[in-house]
């Protein structure tokens, strides 16, 4: 069946396009919009260049970058489907690293947009391609949730980093050697805010633990003993100059502050995510360590399960896949993991599992 290639790079202002025919000749580039009409001129040609040419089979690529590429893809796929069974389309979403790859292999190729959609069209002509995009807009609205919960997760993660080491310039003794299980628990984070070092040495023994359980409603088994370690802590800590006091604290009020929002964020993510949960017959729940939101983000990265071929292949996409090193009668034990993979999927693989 004769065959025309469509190699588009995307970028946010603008799409070049590459068309090729299935031998590998080039049949037409340009450049069009990124917006409805851009996208309409590029059906246009497209349909005008196959019907010239006599091309009944339609491959069509794009790097998976994710915001830039989302709405081309879809758009194409829908208006496309119109046109069967006179043209048969399909829409590939190729995985940037492996076009890098593939580009490597032509030493002398310049880096510019043309070359690149280019390269694509002819990645797509060589095969070895994924499956073909499929409409799935109800896993893509659940990722939209489970991603923007990993980056939040992970903004929380690096702010608290941040929050721990203002902390040693407030209370090195508390950095060091916290008593309390958490650093980040309620009573915990009473002592960083409302209380220093010089407070909690010249506070009396039954004042501190008063305090102490207050704070932490009654749930400290030894609240004596926590109170006498917090001052021994307290005297051995270095003190900071008036100077350095009011900035320090206001540095971890701001960054607490921003901890606490972004927490109540997550709560509001998850919550969306456990309704959209209830529309999918899943039975990933039943697992010990994975609830809605583990499962959500699970069941988003990975999609249609028959895309694997067995669990080495997905265990390959969440790069939790380690590299083999052989030679003749010799193999390494040792290998390292191979870095490579959806992050976010084994990102929840690996929360479930911890």
């Amino acid at each position: 069946m004769s065959q025309m290639l469509v190699g588009i790079d995307v970028s946010m202002r603008s799409h070049h396009v590459q068309f090729m025919h299935g031998e590998g000749h080039s049949l037409a580039d340009f450049s069009v919009s990124n917006d409805v009409e851009g996208a309409n001129t590029l059906i246009q040609k497209l349909l005008k260049t196959a019907e010239k040419n006599q091309l009944t089979q339609l491959k069509i690529g794009m790097e998976s970058t994710d915001q830039y590429s989302w709405h081309l893809a879809h758009y194409l796929k829908n208006q496309l489907q119109g046109y069967a069974p006179l043209f048969q389309t399909a829409v590939f979403m190729l995985n940037a690293r492996k076009v890098a790859r593939f580009k490597k292999g032509y030493d002398t190729l310049p880096k510019n947009d043309r070359i690149d959609a280019w390269v694509i069209a002819d990645h797509l002509r060589f095969g070895r391609l994924p499956y073909e995009m499929q409409e799935t807009l109800q896993h893509e609205a659940l990722r939209r949730l489970t991603r923007t919960r990993f980056h939040m997760m992970h903004e929380i993660a690096r702010n608290k980093t941040y929050m721990m080491n203002q902390l040693f310039l407030k209370f090195s003794g508390l950095r060091q050697d916290n008593p309390f299980s958490n650093t980040f628990g309620t009573t915990s984070l009473a002592v960083i805010e409302e209380l220093d070092p010089e407070m909690i040495a010249e506070m009396p023994l039954e004042e501190l633990v008063e305090f102490l359980q207050d704070k932490g409603k009654n749930r400290f088994a030894e609240p004596e003993e926590i109170a006498k370690y917090l001052q021994k802590l307290a005297r051995n800590s270095y003190r900071l100059d008036k100077m350095m006091a009011d900035p320090v604290n206001l540095s971890l009020s701001v960054i607490l502050s921003t901890i606490r929002h972004m927490e109540a964020q997550v709560k509001r993510l998850d919550k969306e995510i456990e309704r959209m949960m209830k529309g999918f017959t899943q039975t990933l729940t039943s697992v010990k360590g994975i609830g809605p939101v583990y499962a959500a983000g699970l069941l988003s990265e990975i999609g249609d399960i028959k895309r694997f071929d067995d669990h080495h292949a997905l265990a390959k996409y969440a790069g939790l896949v380690w590299s083999q090193y052989q030679s003749g009668e010799y193999e390494s034990e040792n290998t390292h993991r191979v870095r490579t993979g959806n992050k976010y999927l084994r990102y929840y693989l690996v929360q479930a599992a911890d």
